[in-house]
């Protein structure tokens, strides 16, 4: 018998605030971006004269800045704890790097609030949404709310595009999903032009909206960069750039979830490679000419360049983070291969190994051992297949 556990749930709705509450979340997002500065500045401040750590709180700055009491007190409060988590994950993890400050021209501008008592409530009539300190705010509500669904916190941001967003966190009680056993499992190769290639031979045909949207974007960008920076006409043509990014955004992650819902109704498991997205997107690094002091080698970095663009449009690691936890909703599991695993070099059919395939050019090869003649991406996600049944063999035994 299955057990109950609490589920977190995220539903993201477009806001559309008056001209007094704007005000108001413009306040209160650069009071949370001033009280975290200010909390690090004392931080590192007591450190360097006292060699020990302090934990500060809004609460020590509200007498010297009194404005600070004209907005919600938790979103205060959530900033306290946000410079906590980025401390906590610097000591963890020295990767992640110290905390910096947060700065106003880049990062996300919103801020995030708790449910006291009846502070925030969201009216499903109506469609509006009850914020601290704003009152009755209107929502573009796209989605009912069960009525078994506890209201967390609310999230408000204001986007470079002009918009205002209420992202609102809730918490339900849901059955924990019987694991399926994986038998019908699919394997996924990665194509940097198609997002994927399945194992069934079906090809994913991302369509590639920033692609589509790179000559509009790039004649947006020149007339900005030809305006005078801070102008009204300045900031009304930011906004113009920043909502075609946004669009872009909107339609990777509908698709996205459209594709990844497909797959996780198909299969009892998905297959995955693990790749460095990271170095594929890196910039190549330049190649001295010894012979000619003072000159540069060709480094692919034009065609590289393409590569990493087309990487970054087809989020493929945001796509397996969405197959993830839509799989685990079903109690089905996302398999990631080793991204050592030869899947492009090895015959599927009779195993044999060709190093020759490392070239990508190759589309298409004929096994030297048997004879089959293979396509370059089908091949590697049938292998990425059975490597990953292997996987759920070894640890089910």
């Amino acid at each position: 018998m299955s057990e109950k556990t609490k589920a977190h749930i995220a539903v993201r709705f477009r806001a559309y605030p008056t001209v007094e509450q704007a005000r108001q979340i413009d306040r209160t997002i650069g009071c949370v971006r001033f009280v975290y500065n200010l909390m690090l500045e004392t931080r590192i401040a007591h450190y360097q004269t006292t060699w020990q750590s302090c934990r500060p709180t809004p609460a020590l700055y509200k007498d010297t800045y009194p404005f600070l009491r004209e907005v919600d007190s938790m979103a205060l409060c959530n900033a306290q704890l946000a410079l906590e988590k980025a401390y906590r994950r610097f000591f963890d993890n020295g990767r992640k790097g110290f905390p910096k400050y947060k700065s106003k021209r880049r990062g996300k501008a919103s801020y995030t609030t708790n449910r006291i008592g009846g502070n925030i409530r969201l009216d499903d009539n109506a469609r509006r949404l009850k914020l601290p300190k704003l009152g009755w705010l209107a929502v573009r509500q796209h989605k009912h709310i069960p009525n078994d669904w506890k209201l967390k916190s609310a999230t408000v941001e204001h986007c470079p595009s002009g918009r205002y967003m209420a992202t609102i966190l809730f918490e339900r009680e849901t059955q924990t999903p019987e694991q399926v056993k994986p038998v019908n499992i699919v394997g996924l190769d990665y194509a940097s032009h198609g997002l994927y290639v399945s194992s069934d031979g079906k090809r994913a045909e991302y369509p590639g909206y920033y692609r589509k949207t790179q000559d509009r974007l790039a004649l947006e960008q020149r007339r900005l960069s030809r305006m005078t920076e801070g102008s009204a006409n300045w900031r009304r043509q930011k906004r113009r750039v920043a909502r075609l990014h946004e669009k872009t955004a909107d339609q990777r992650r509908d698709w996205q979830h459209k594709k990844a819902n497909a797959l996780v109704k198909t299969y009892d498991a998905v297959a995955v490679e693990t790749l460095n997205l990271k170095g594929m997107t890196a910039r190549p690094k330049p190649k001295p000419d010894m012979e000619h002091p003072g000159r540069f080698l060709r480094n692919g970095r034009k065609a590289k360049s393409g590569l990493a663009k087309s990487t970054l449009d087809n989020g493929y690691g945001m796509f397996c983070d969405l197959l993830k936890y839509k799989l685990a909703r079903q109690g089905k599991q996302l398999v990631r291969v080793d991204r050592w695993y030869p899947s492009s070099q090895l015959c599927h059919d009779c195993g044999y190994r060709n190093p020759q395939t490392k070239d990508l050019s190759i589309r298409e090869w004929t096994c030297p051992s048997c004879g089959v003649i293979h396509d370059r991406d089908v091949n590697a996600a049938l292998n990425i297949r059975d490597e990953a049944r292997r996987t759920v063999e070894r640890y089910d035994s």
